[in-house]
């Protein structure tokens, strides 16, 4: 596997971590959610281009 895929696979787990729905989250808001989703896109536009 390549850092890029590594680094996808563990933003994505962090981004269902965040989701408001999980008991331990629910008083966050969709603050977390939208960040990491942030993060998850700048990433995959990362791979497309080829830098990562």
């Amino acid at each position: 596997m390549s850092l890029g895929t590594i680094l996808l696979i563990l933003l994505i787990l962090m981004l269902i971590g965040a989701v408001p729905a999980w008991p331990h989250s629910k008083s966050w808001g969709y603050g977390p959610t939208g960040g990491l989703g942030l993060v998850v896109i700048i990433i995959v536009i990362l791979l497309l281009m080829g830098r990562i």
